[in-house]
């Protein structure tokens, strides 16, 4: 649990300093509880998504799969991940949930975030969860297991498709209303 924590502390250093020192300086206001700062509500979700996302870490991939006890191919871990997390259901598939929230450019990745590849020579073929610092989670092939790549390494970067954000910057973690389905 610790070292999920500290992998998660570090990534949100490397690529959030910038959010943590905005969101500092909302919270040091006196009425900064009237005007909540939507990076604060944004982060609780995304640290939840990444948190327990690392829960998989290790689990074995299985095509289809859907089950950590049986092993989970790439949609299985990410359905896993959000509906464990925050309860939300989303589809099965890598290609259907590629349909959903908002479109994002590579530099615009935040934890938390789909990021899409093409693996089986058709676009949105995989699917991982973005942790930040160019770094994903996913469910990589048969004979593998769940685990943290780079976005950045050759053979991740030529097939990168594009990017979803799900979470609705806006809401709060309790309201429910998490994603952008437009």
């Amino acid at each position: 649990m610790q070292i999920r924590h500290l992998l998660f502390a570090l990534t949100l250093a490397f690529s959030g300093l910038q959010s943590a020192l905005a969101s500092e300086t909302l919270q040091a206001q006196p009425d900064s509880d009237s005007h909540l700062s939507t990076l604060d509500e944004y982060g609780s979700v995304a640290e939840q998504l990444v948190d327990q996302a690392l829960d998989y870490l290790g689990v074995r991939y299985r095509s289809g799969g859907t089950s950590p006890e049986t092993g989970l191919d790439c949609s299985g871990l990410v359905l896993n991940v959000f509906r464990n997390a925050i309860g939300f259901d989303l589809p099965r598939t890598a290609a259907e949930m590629a349909r959903m929230g908002d479109k994002i450019g590579r530099k615009d990745l935040k934890p938390g975030d789909l990021v899409f590849f093409n693996t089986m020579r058709r676009t949105f073929s995989h699917v991982g969860i973005y942790l930040g610092d160019g770094k994903f989670v996913h469910a990589p092939s048969s004979g593998g297991k769940v685990r943290v790549e780079a976005i950045s390494t050759n053979y991740w970067s030529k097939r990168f498709n594009g990017a979803r954000r799900l979470i609705d910057e806006g809401s709060t973690p309790s309201a429910g209303a998490f994603f952008a389905m437009r």
